[in-house]
């Protein structure tokens, strides 16, 4: 019987190992020492330095100056770019060539002004194909350029994945030459690995801009179907923090890139490496045109591994997608026969589908797969012993295993990783400008939305919206916005929210005047609420000289109302105003009727009461806003990890008696303010408000935060018994355990959530809410907030200095979604804009939208990304109680026409929707997400 193909191929193997591990040829079986034959120094080296990064063009125009092989450049997080000057010997004609090249960092090498290969220290990435056969009539001598970052994978550490990184380290060239390649005894070595084994995304848009050669090349490639877009998003982002409509933009800009540059959409969300999945992901992919999914780093898990591999994710409103997970558990695996056995071995869901991806390649740091795993799982496509492994496409995939859905398993709610929880704290400026820009871009599309609708000269700044938005998205990268960056990153983060909060004030003053256009009135002030319902609250309206005064005004919903004029501000309401108390021991109580707070000498919380019922909210001899220290020394990743055992650290800090003082005496607002020594080097100021008809107390804190692997957070110990707090998530709430049951209930000792959790039993509870905080944590009866960090690695300056932040304190009768704990922390997070009128402010207040439904939040007011002559406007709205809902959409806008559409506003084929009296009738599941296109009427002529 004839042999198959594979096994004539590894007899034909074995014969070639017979004849090159004979004597004639060599004495040893180094392979890998014969890959190279022939060799000789590169004609000329020179070199500059440079702290900044300069594109190519500029580059190689600066002052090279002679090097050598052996040199030493740096310091850490420079960049040196080396000349490299080559003469191919005429001995070589006829064989492949090849530039050797090894340096500490990463390298790029550039030939004839473009980017062609990457290089790395480490592993096979250590070689440039001159020629794959050097002609007699080929050009001998060229020039090609090395730009080689002055760092290594994760920043320029000392060893250790939780030491700073050294400012003075050095890096060193240790090879450049040219060398003879030894094709044959390379496809040899890759057999007898292999029988060995037997035996035992921003990123395209950064090409194009950048690289335009590339660019183009790749787009062929696309074409033929060699290169193939996966992922979706616009960077590969972090799960967790960004808010719902953040990951939304992440998809629409994400898929429309990808369509408009290579003629297709992604099929498949592919999101490798992050650090958590929210359960509201498969709501958002479906809706953007995704029904699979493929990550790998749930396998990072700390404490429990995850059951499947390939399963059915169900989300917060019921949405599935197919999910994969390598069993490889990598997203760097080099092609080896252990991986491949170790793939199959470990698939959990063996039986139910024989399936299953295998990533390849350099992951961390770049650099993609190399020629040798590429020819190694060549090899493996039909090999007698070992599973059959196919190069294949994303799309065969996940067909392949959609023909086992049948059988698969399901898991609901969030994905959650046991593991760089540290990331919800850390780098706590990083997290405050996401917050705030995300709010501002936010208000500068619904003021320009209602500009557009209300005036025929205002033109929606769509094109200068866009790149902002991606300005930020760019910074929800998984590395970025959980403030796991080096500090030239995170610097240049910063900028780029300033950058944003500048434009977007800009834009906000622009939409403010195209408003206040025509409208009578006298010249003042705009009192603009950019949240879905009616606000009464106190506000500080600037005043002539610089002066401010506190004003309680009322603003309808999405709309805006005249500034109050010294003589005409509001009078009180009919419930009482905050009364402001300092007792003799030092003690203070405010009281606006709706809660009584009282603080001790030190500023920590003795008594919040709900005055209404007289129920107390602070757990019996226990105080609240009380400020803990912990150590915060992990194992491995010092941005990225906070570990179990930090618990078992804490130290309160205590304040001196008598730092107490009365701020604001009452009427309209009350406070009192205190200082705190948190350590010989670190210092905190606080300011406790309350105001007039409020329903919670905030903190308006201020740290000064000089610490070194230290924990702080402030603790609320509540009276109230709950198996279950709950947490925000995007478009939505989910609950999580108080208890440590069992290693998974443990493993969430640290969780993440957004402007609130809540702690509730039957009839009252406790929420707390935040404006810029992201790490948590419910434990017992203790609500936990999650403040400042101090790793040092990858960036040792990281959260070293000044912060301010705000948290509240609202205790509530009922549930918290009957109290209003929902729109409680939109408000703390929407403050309400004063925004100065050019000219005649309108002397009435105006509304553009309003909800019937305490249940539906309107997220979202913006043009729509297709709009024929701008007159179509995109609305996005959520179920956010967890219930079926019917509401009405109320709008005084100039609507013609009403249509659901998708998340990457698609019509929604079913046609327009009935639209009686300005009102539109909406249905709404549990957390579900729907977005509407209004087309406005034209403007009179």
């Amino acid at each position: 019987m004839a042999a198959a193909p594979a096994l004539k191929h590894w007899r034909t193997t074995l014969e070639r190992v017979e004849k090159f591990v004979s004597p004639l040829y060599f004495t040893d079986c180094n392979l890998r020492g014969r890959l190279f034959g022939d060799s000789c120094p590169v004609a000329e080296l020179s070199s500059f330095l440079t702290p900044e990064r300069l594109p190519y063009q500029e580059a190689v125009q600066q002052d090279f100056r002679p090097a050598q092989v052996g040199d030493s450049f740096g310091p850490t997080w420079w960049t040196c770019w080396f000349r490299v000057e080559l003469t191919i010997p005429e001995a070589w004609v006829g064989q492949e060539v090849h530039l050797r090249w090894e340096s500490d960092g990463e390298g790029l090498v550039w030939r004839d002004g473009e980017p062609v290969q990457g290089l790395t220290k480490e592993g096979e990435k250590t070689s440039y194909i001159l020629t794959d056969k050097l002609g007699e009539k080929d050009p001998r001598s060229l020039t090609l350029y090395v730009e080689v970052a002055c760092n290594g994978l994760l920043g320029a550490g000392k060893g250790s994945m939780i030491a700073a990184p050294d400012p003075e380290k050095m890096f060193q060239v240790s090879r450049a030459e040219l060398a003879v390649f030894h094709r044959d005894v390379y496809k040899l070595l890759v057999d007898l690995e292999l029988l060995l084994g037997i035996a035992k995304a921003q990123q395209l848009e950064w090409v194009r801009s950048h690289y335009p050669g590339l660019h183009a090349r790749l787009q062929e490639f696309a074409c033929r179907g060699q290169f193939v877009p996966v992922g979706g998003t616009w960077v590969e982002m972090d799960g967790n923090l960004p808010s719902g409509e953040s990951m939304v933009r992440q998809f629409l800009q994400g898929q429309n890139f990808f369509r408009q540059e290579f003629g297709k959409m992604c099929s498949e969300f592919w999101l490798p490496d992050t650090f958590g999945y929210s359960a509201q992901l498969p709501q958002i992919m479906r809706s953007c045109g995704i029904k699979r999914f493929l990550t790998q780093k749930l396998s990072w898990n700390l404490v429990n591994s995850f059951p499947h591999h390939t399963f059915f994710w169900e989300g917060l409103d019921g949405s599935q997608v197919l999910a994969h997970f390598p069993p490889g558990d990598s997203y760097g695996m080099q092609g080896s026969v252990e991986e491949v056995l170790k793939t199959v071995a470990k698939n959990r869901d063996k039986g139910r589908t024989n399936h299953s991806a295998f990533l390849f390649g350099f992951g961390d740091g770049g650099g993609g797969p190399t020629q040798t795993m590429v020819d190694r799982l060549k090899r493996l496509c039909n090999t007698d012993g070992l599973p059959r492994v196919q190069l294949s496409s994303p799309e065969r995939l996940f067909s392949a295993l959609e023909g086992h859905s049948g059988q698969l398993c399901t898991w609901v709610g969030e994905l959650f990783l046991e593991l760089h929880n540290g990331t919800y704290t850390t780098h706590a400026q990083i997290k405050k400008g996401n917050r705030e820009c995300e709010r501002i871009l936010h208000d500068v599309e619904l003021l320009s939305s209602l500009a557009l609708a209300r005036s025929t000269q205002f033109l929606y700044p769509a094109a200068l919206l866009q790149d902002l938005w991606r300005l930020l998205l760019l910074n929800q990268f998984h590395d970025v916005v959980t403030g796991s960056c080096i500090q030239l990153v995170a610097e240049e983060a910063m900028c780029h929210y300033e950058d944003i909060r500048s434009h977007g004030n800009t834009l906000l003053s622009a939409a403010a005047a195209a408003l206040c256009a025509g409208e009578p009135g006298p010249e003042g002030l705009l009192i603009v609420n950019t949240l879905p319902w009616k606000r009464t609250e106190v506000l500080a309206l600037p005043r002539p000289g610089g002066a401010h005064c506190l004003a309680l005004v009322t603003v309808p919903g999405m709309g805006y109302a005249p500034a109050p004029t010294p003589t005409s501000l509001q009078p009180l309401p009919p419930q009482q105003p905050v009364f402001v108390v300092q007792e003799t021991d030092g003690s203070v109580t405010l009281d606006n009727g709706i809660i009584r707070v009282r603080l001790d000498p030190t500023g920590r919380l003795t008594s919040l009461v709900l005055v209404a019922s007289g129920r107390e909210a602070i757990a019996e001899g226990a105080v609240g806003n009380q400020f803990v220290l912990f150590d915060d020394v992990p194992l491995y990743w010092d941005a990225w990890d906070v570990m179990d055992y930090h618990l078992e650290t804490r130290k309160p800090v205590l304040g001196q008696a008598g730092t107490l003082a009365v701020g604001t005496e009452g009427g309209v607002r009350g406070s009192a303010w205190f200082l705190l020594q948190i350590s010989p080097n670190s210092r905190l100021s606080q300011e406790v408000v309350l105001d007039v008809g409020c329903p919670y107390v905030r903190f308006h804190t201020e740290v000064h935060w000089h610490e070194a692997h230290k924990f702080l957070k402030v603790e609320f110990p509540a009276r109230v018994r709950s198996p279950q707090a709950t947490y925000e998530v995007q478009f939505g709430h989910l609950q999580r355990p108080t208890h440590y049951n069992t290693s998974w209930d443990w493993a969430r000792f640290e969780v993440w959530a957004h402007r609130w959790m809540d702690l509730s039993e039957h009839g009252f509870g406790l929420a707390l809410l935040n404006d810029c905080k992201y790490g948590a944590s419910v434990r017992g009866n203790v609500l936990s907030l999650s403040l400042l960090r101090a790793p040092k690695s990858p960036d040792a300056t990281v959260d070293m200095g000044r912060h301010e932040f705000t948290y509240a304190l609202m205790p509530h009768k009922g549930s918290f979604q009957d109290a209003g704990v929902i729109p409680a922390a939109y408000s703390l997070n929407f403050p309400l804009l004063a925004l100065p009128a050019p000219g005649p402010a309108p002397a009435a207040a105006w509304s553009a939208f309003s909800v019937s439904s305490p249940a539906v939040v309107l997220e979202t007011v913006k043009q729509a990304e297709t709009s024929p002559q701008g007159r179509t406007l995109l609305l996005r709205l959520y179920e956010a109680h967890g219930s079926h809902s019917d509401c009405w959409l109320h709008t005084s806008l100039p609507v013609q026409e009403a249509v659901l559409c998708d998340l990457l506003e698609r019509r929604d084929p079913t046609g327009p929707l009935l639209l009686r009296d300005n009102r539109l009738k909406l249905t709404f599941a549990p957390f579900q997400v729907q977005s509407l296109l209004l087309l406005l009427q034209p403007p009179p002529n």
